[in-house]
C-alpha cells in the first residue's frame, strides 16, 4: 500500500514579516483584469507624486575653507576622500563619511589654479599663482614632521590647470602652452601651442589615453595626440569655452562648458557639429563632470546652481541650488555614481544625491521590488501630460526665474526678426541654419 504525503515548505506561502502574512497567488489572466491600465495609471502618477515629496537631495555642508573654493578632486581608489583647493592658496583634504576635513596645507601664495591626484592614489599635485608646480603625499607627514612637497617645479609662466594622466607616470599642465611633463623630470617632455593666448583648462582622455584636450580664452577648443607631440584639430565657437570633460564610457565624445550658458557635446571625428546643445543655465557655465556610467553629467553655473544633464537631452532632468549657495566654481561627480560635489565662492563644500528622491541606506528585497516597479510605471506613462508636468516642475529661485522669462522673449525676438528678414529677401539668400550649427564659428585642422 503506497501512501502520498503533501510537503509544503511555509516559505513559499508566507511573506517575510513577523505577522506570518498569507501571500497572495496571482492570476496573470489578462481577461481577468479588464482595468488594469487605469490602476497602473492611478499607480503611476502616486509614484510621481511620491518621488516629488521625498526629493531632498541636500545631504551635508562641510565646513569649508577661509576663501571661496577653486578646484575639487577625487581619490581615484577612496571613495571617501575628497580634495579642494582655495583661493588663499590652501588645500584640505576631506574625509566624506565622517564629513570633517582631515588634513590642511598652505600649498601656494595666491589662487590653488587646479588639483590632480596620481593614477595609483599615492600623491597629488597642485599648481597656482605663483608659478610652480608641486606635489604632495596623500598620507600625511609623521609627528613631529613638517608638511613638505615631495618636489617643486618653478616655471616661467603662471600655470591655470593640471591633469594627470590615467596610466603612465605623466602630467599635463597648462598655461599659455600646453607642457606635458615625465614626473621624474624637472623639465617638459614636450610643449604644444596653437594660437597666442592663455589656456584655461586641460583634460586626458580616460579611455584612450595618449589623447588630451584643452580650451583656450580665444574661443577655441583643441585637441592634442601626446605620440606625435603636436595638436590635431580645434573648433572656434561663439563665445569662450571655460572647461571640458571626456566621457569616461565613450572614447571621442566630450562636453564643453561654455560662456553663452550651453553646453556642447562633440563627437572628437565630426567637430563641425556638436551631437547636443544642453541649455537650461541662464549665466556662464563654469565646470562640467561626467557619471562614471558616462550617460549624464552635472554642470556647475554662474546662476547659482548646478543641473544633471541625461548626455542625449538638451534639457536637464534636475536642478539643485539653496538660498546661501553663490557662483558655483567647481563640481564633481562620485566615483559610485550616487553622489555630486560642488564647491562655490562663499567658500563652502556642498554633497547632493545624484537622484534626488533615493532613499539612503539598505533595502529590503520588497522595497527594491516595489521601487523597480513604480520606476517601470514612471517610465510606461512617462508622456501622459499630467504626469509629465508632476515630473518636470521644480521650484526656482525669482534671480533664474526672471531670467528664464526674460530670455525665452530674447530668443522670441531673435527667431521673429529671421523669419522677417527671410520673408523680405531674395529666396535663399537668409539659410536657415540649425541651432547646433549656430555656434560654431569654424573647425582647423
Amino acid at each position: 500500500m503506497k501512501v502520498k504525503m503533501l510537503s509544503r515548505n511555509p516559505d513559499n506561502y508566507v511573506r517575510e514579516t513577523k505577522l506570518d502574512l498569507q501571500r497572495v497567488p496571482r492570476n496573470y489572466d489578462p481577461t481577468l483584469h479588464p482595468f488594469e491600465v487605469p490602476r497602473e495609471y492611478v499607480r503611476a502618477l502616486n509614484a510621481t507624486k511620491l518621488e516629488r515629496v521625498f526629493a531632498k537631495p541636500f545631504l551635508a555642508s562641510l565646513d569649508g575653507h577661509r576663501d571661496g573654493v577653486n578646484c575639487l578632486a577625487k581619490h581615484p581608489k577612496s571613495l571617501a576622500t575628497v580634495l579642494s583647493g582655495a583661493c588663499d592658496g590652501e588645500v584640505r583634504i576631506w574625509n566624506l563619511t565622517k564629513r570633517k576635513c582631515i588634513r590642511t596645507i598652505q600649498a601656494h601664495e595666491g589662487f590653488v589654479r587646479g588639483i590632480c591626484t596620481r593614477f595609483c592614489g599615492t600623491s597629488f599635485f597642485t599648481v597656482g599663482d605663483d608659478k610652480t608646480v608641486k606635489q604632495w603625499k596623500m598620507d600625511g607627514p609623521g609627528c613631529g614632521e613638517e608638511e613638505e612637497p615631495l618636489h617643486t617645479i618653478l616655471g616661467k609662466t603662471v600655470y591655470t590647470g593640471i591633469d594627470h594622466h590615467w596610466k603612465d607616470p605623466a602630467f599635463a599642465t597648462c598655461g599659455q602652452q600646453v607642457d606635458i611633463w615625465d614626473e621624474q623630470r624637472t623639465n617638459p617632455i614636450c610643449s604644444m601651442t596653437w594660437g597666442y593666448d592663455s589656456i584655461s583648462s586641460v583634460k586626458f582622455n580616460p579611455i584612450e589615453t595618449f589623447l588630451l584636450g584643452s580650451c583656450a580664452s580665444d574661443r577655441n577648443i583643441v585637441l592634442y595626440d601626446m605620440r606625435q607631440a603636436t595638436p590635431l584639430k580645434k573648433v572656434i565657437l561663439d563665445m569662450r569655452t571655460n572647461t571640458i570633460c571626456w566621457n569616461p564610457m565613450e572614447a571621442f565624445i566630450f562636453t564643453a562648458a561654455n560662456e553663452d550658458y550651453n553646453l556642447y557635446t562633440f563627437d572628437m571625428r565630426a567637430l563641425d557639429t556638436p551631437l547636443m546643445v544642453h541649455m537650461d543655465h541662464v549665466s556662464a557655465v563654469l565646470d562640467v563632470d561626467y557619471s562614471p556610467t558616462g550617460k549624464e553629467f552635472v554642470s556647475a553655473s554662474f546662476d547659482k546652481s548646478i543641473r544633471i544633464f541625461p548626455v542625449d537631452r538638451s534639457r536637464s532632468r534636475e536642478v539643485y541650488h539653496t538660498k546661501r549657495m553663490q557662483h558655483v566654481i567647481c563640481v564633481k561627480w562620485t566615483s559610485d555614481s550616487k553622489y555630486i560635489m560642488c564647491g562655490s565662492d562663499e567658500m563652502n563644500i556642498r554633497l547632493w544625491k545624484a537622484n534626488a528622491s533615493e532613499k539612503l541606506g539598505v533595502l529590503t528585497s520588497r522595497e527594491k521590488a516595489a521601487k523597480d516597479y513604480n520606476q517601470k510605471l514612471k517610465e510606461k506613462f512617462q508622456y501622459h501630460p499630467h504626469i509629465k508636468r508632476i515630473a518636470r516642475h521644480r521650484h526656482l529661485p525669482k534671480s533664474i526665474y526672471s531670467q528664464i522669462q526674460e530670455q525665452r522673449i530674447m530668443k522670441e525676438a531673435r527667431r521673429r526678426k529671421e523669419l522677417n528678414r527671410r520673408k523680405h529677401s531674395k529666396p535663399g539668400s537668409v539659410p536657415i541654419v540649425s541651432e547646433k550649427k549656430k555656434h560654431i564659428v569654424a573647425v582647423v585642422k
